[in-house]
């Protein structure tokens, strides 16, 4: 129960605050019993940052459990302000920006890296927010490079995991068989025929990446891949106090050398999660024409604004290679896919977004599903990059529309994916100029579509 009625029509009640919208659970909306539940396992995605904290940053297991505290915190500020997305990581710039980090000793040195990249993510979202300029950054950039940027994450994200030495090497039982069920679930052709003939198929397809991720735990365990885990009782004791060792207040202010390097990586950062918001947007629009009861407002300027937070809050106390992002797509997905059942399923797109991350953020002090999954964190991060590369490859793919963005796409993909975002925005720039603004070069314009000499002689 809650507070607060919504009228039928109306938009879900709320207090004023300045740009932002304040809903708090049982005030302003209701408790959602199977956001909750889900919650209680996708949480473990959360955690899955730990593994790179301690490679790239050099932090102690407890300092980086800390470091996924302060990202819980941040994870339920969107439906707390007025955002109805869920939130999550800008995760196919994780592989980015793990470039990036590759370049600096970890320790104090990263920390600072991470530091920088951080608050310039957060400054061109404050910025773009306040002056309402963010669509109007996207646009200038081409197809070919917006493509480019795309598929390079996606390549990148997927060299990480099957290279020599990587997860799947080390896993290959575990992550071949939760990728093959999590691709099935969540594209198969086959497998939405089934979910429009039999209800029990929905109602699996509704919780994402959850059952391929349990199997996956469960078979991996069942192999020896990953050990059993030691199940304990009690509340989990994250080490805030020894977090202060590894923050900018402590390590120091990275130089302005280190601000500029990150530059490339930042702007490679925004682009993508200004992709992330047209997917969104579209989603809430969505949900918005199917449910009458409910007038949604997803504000483009508050997004923005409530990302830049996050991505604050990150950079000073804990600076994170995941970075903040405006939506988890595969969880906004499945719950904009329960919400189009109606009132009964779920009262609010709020109430569903906000049962689901205070939840989320309760698990991480229960010491009996943390101590669980601890040993299988690896599968959880493999999962999410593994299936963030083929949804990354499939969307740059379908942003080009003629071969010369397809030839300069997949160059600068593959240079982005190999030698970092500077290189690659510098390779996309040039082959963009060099080869598609053929007017440049002659006294005449070439018609978009109109096809080059080697397009012809394809």
């Amino acid at each position: 129960m809650h507070i607060f009625k919504r009228a039928d029509g109306a938009e879900q009640p709320f207090w004023a605050c300045g740009p932002f919208k304040i809903r708090l659970p049982f005030v302003h909306y209701r408790w959602e019993t199977a956001e909750m539940l889900q919650a209680l396992i996708m949480f473990v995605v959360s955690l899955g940052m730990i593994p790179l904290l301690e490679k790239y940053l050099g932090l102690p297991y407890d300092v980086a459990l800390a470091y996924v505290v302060v990202c819980g915190v941040g994870f339920m500020l969107p439906a707390l302000l007025g955002v109805p997305m869920v939130p999550g990581w800008i995760t196919p710039a994780i592989p980015v920006v793990l470039l990036f980090l590759g370049d600096f000793e970890p320790g104090p040195q990263a920390i600072q890296a991470l530091f920088a990249l951080q608050l310039l993510v957060c400054l061109i979202f404050f910025v773009l927010g306040i002056t309402r300029l963010g669509s109007a950054m996207v646009r200038i950039v081409p197809n070919s490079m917006k493509g480019g940027i795309i598929i390079g994450a996606g390549i990148a994200a997927l060299m990480g995991e099957i290279s020599a030495g990587g997860r799947l090497a080390n896993t290959p039982i575990s992550l071949t068989l939760g990728t093959l069920i999590c691709l099935y679930l969540m594209f198969s052709a086959s497998f939405k025929g089934l979910t429009d003939r039999l209800p029990l198929m929905r109602k699996i397809v509704n919780y994402g990446m959850v059952p391929g991720m349990l199997i996956a735990i469960v078979v991996g365990i069942g192999v020896g891949e990953y050990t059993m885990p030691d199940v304990r009782w009690g509340i989990t004791a994250p080490a805030f106090g020894e977090m202060w060792n590894y923050l900018p207040f402590t390590v120091g202010i990275p130089e302005a050398k280190v601000f500029m390097l990150a530059v490339p990586t930042a702007v490679i950062a925004y682009i993508i999660a200004f992709g992330d918001i047209i997917v969104g947007q579209s989603l809430m629009q969505r949900a918005d024409e199917l449910r009458p009861d409910e007038v949604i407002e997803n504000n483009i300027d508050r997004v923005h604004l409530v990302t830049a937070i996050r991505n604050a809050l990150h950079a000073f106390f804990a600076p994170y290679p995941g970075l903040a992002g405006p939506i988890w797509t595969a969880v906004a997905a499945t719950m904009a896919e329960r919400y189009k059942y109606g009132r009964k399923a779920m009262d609010s797109i709020y109430s569903g977004a906000g049962t689901f991350w205070i939840t989320g953020f309760i698990a991480l002090f229960m010491l009996p599903l943390v101590s669980f999954f601890q040993p299988v964190l690896p599968i959880a991060l493999s999962l999410t990059l593994v299936l963030t590369g083929y949804i990354c490859l499939m969307v740059g793919f379908e942003q080009l529309s003629n071969n010369a963005e397809r030839g300069v796409a997949g160059t600068m993909g593959v240079v982005l994916a190999v030698y970092g975002a500077g290189w690659g925005l510098a390779t996309g720039a040039v082959l963009y100029l060099l080869i598609e603004r053929t007017h440049l070069l002659s006294f005449r314009s070439a018609h978009p579509d109109q096809k080059t000499d080697a397009e012809t002689a394809d």
